[in-house]
């Protein structure tokens, strides 16, 4: 009964990150209806962060009402700097699928274990040995996740599964598909970039600050000032900040508890559990439940361009987490020769104690 608790215990993780993934695509395919039906984007971005600041402080102030871990301005500031990458992402997130789709959102998101692997070599956190197979996989990894988002981005192709619609939001239809497609690749791209520097920040926060519901609290908090701030500059309709009884309101609703809170809940508290490494691994799924639900939720096509790129992106994914799994491997290894070689000189000198 132990070992089956045991196994339950270990196999949350794995649950809690396909139950992210699902929320995720999900969230990605009700803002798009509603960006589709003229709703801002940027207008949802505050009412959801403000809703999910709201429903982390209540949690933090439940489960954190004895014990609370000691906060300063070292710690907050950090807080801050990992709502700019999180609001940054999601304004990135929602232009780009408001120019392109959810499915190519779900694909560019591989290109984060290799701009995690990029921004580990400049910040001198990771070492790159050329002559090192696990470097080697993880470069070579890099290089293709990039080229892989080339092809998705540049490269539409004919439809597979589906027909292509031409009917989109006003802003989209001012451009080009093509133009529209690539614009949108680009805004993705750098949705993952500020993602990959996001996981950074945030397991280095979790080593000095453990309460996951204070953390998503501040989070969001700051995220709701950010998204203010920019939504008041580039939103100039007052109109578009009232919401009615339709697909707006339901997108707000979904992305604030669905989304955004419980989406980014999870996935910090799996990230706790695991490591980054671990969480990452998941993203190629996406791209399976993003393509079932374009096409037979919302109807579009999914087109061959989006396949060879989404499989070169997915190959060279699993190349930089074999080269990171090889390397971790053999620090364990190393680590377990050093403790078996001490293990074995501590009967010598008990010997020797004893003799004298």
């Amino acid at each position: 009964m132990g070992v089956d608790m045991g196994s339950m215990r270990a196999a949350l993780p794995s649950v809690g990150m396909v139950i992210v993934l699902l929320a995720q695509v999900s969230n990605m395919e009700v803002i798009k209806a509603a960006m589709s039906k003229g709703i801002n984007k940027y207008v949802i971005i505050v009412y959801s962060d403000a809703l999910s600041s709201l429903f982390f402080l209540f949690c933090s102030f439940l489960f954190h009402r004895s014990e609370r871990p000691q906060l300063t301005l070292s710690i907050l500031c950090s807080f801050f700097l990992l709502s700019v990458f999180g609001c940054s992402s999601q304004i990135f997130s929602f232009v780009g699928i408001q120019y392109s789709s959810p499915t190519l959102s779900t694909a560019m998101l591989n290109l984060i274990p290799a701009f995690t692997f990029v921004l580990a070599i400049i910040f001198r956190l990771e070492k790159l040995n050329w002559e090192n197979k696990s470097s080697q996989a993880k470069s070579l990894g890099t290089f293709a996740s990039i080229g892989g988002a080339f092809v998705v981005t540049f490269y539409k192709g004919p439809p597979l599964i589906g027909e292509l619609s031409h009917s989109d939001s006003p802003r989209r239809l001012l451009l080009s598909p093509q133009l529209s497609w690539i614009l949108g690749g680009f805004f993705l791209a750098a949705e993952a970039f500020m993602n990959s520097a996001w996981f950074i920040l945030q397991a280095l926060i979790l080593r000095k600050f453990a309460a996951v519901l204070i953390i998503m609290f501040y989070l969001f908090f700051f995220n709701t000032i950010l998204s203010t701030a920019f939504a008041l500059i580039v939103v100039s309709e007052p109109s578009d900040w009232k919401l009615g009884l339709d697909i707006g309101l339901v997108a707000v609703l979904y992305s604030a508890v669905i989304g955004t809170g419980f989406r980014v809940g999870l996935c910090t508290w799996c990230l706790s559990r695991t490591g980054p490494l671990y969480v990452s691994m998941f993203k190629p799924l996406a791209i399976v439940f993003s393509i079932v639900m374009d096409v037979v939720i919302v109807g579009d096509a999914f087109c061959l361009g989006s396949l060879i790129g989404a499989m070169i992106i997915v190959a060279g994914f699993y190349a930089v987490m074999w080269g990171k799994s090889k390397e971790e491997k053999t620090t364990e290894d190393c680590g377990l020769g050093s403790v078996n070689s001490s293990r074995e000189k501590v009967p010598l000198l008990q010997n020797r104690i004893e003799e004298n």
